[in-house]
């Protein structure tokens, strides 16, 4: 194989692989929960963009907060990134582990709004 076709090979694999992760969340219709060692439950169903339309949510950040010294940043995202990248499995100080990072979004959500589910197994179901 010459050296320009592999050069091109290399580059569609790129561009592939960023379309992927691109649309990744259009996608997606479950919790990744690989992160957790001995998870006690499914991974909670989730269907993105099913789950948005639904909820009227169009800010990335509402859901995909970022925060900064302590700070919520208002007006940036967090989506490309995992949860996992900034939340440790345990609690850090004022921030919360991973868990209780996810059911404080998600559940906290449902609560404040008065819809959506709120108990385990109707989000975590077999």
């Amino acid at each position: 194989m010459t050296k320009r076709a592999v050069i091109l090979f290399g580059a569609l694999l790129l561009t592939a692989l960023l379309l992927v992760a691109a649309y990744s969340q259009e996608d997606m219709t479950a919790v990744d929960n690989t992160v957790f060692p001995q998870p006690q439950r499914p991974p909670a169903i989730f269907e993105h963009d099913d789950h948005n339309d639904a909820a009227g949510l169009e800010a990335c950040q509402e859901c995909h907060h970022l925060y900064e010294d302590g700070v919520l940043l208002e007006d940036e995202s967090s989506e490309d990134h995992m949860c996992s990248e900034c939340h440790d499995l345990e609690p850090s100080g004022r921030m919360p582990g991973l868990m209780k990072a996810f059911h404080l979004n998600c559940k906290g959500c449902h609560l404040q709004r008065k819809a959506g589910p709120v108990m385990c197994g109707e989000c975590h179901r077999r």
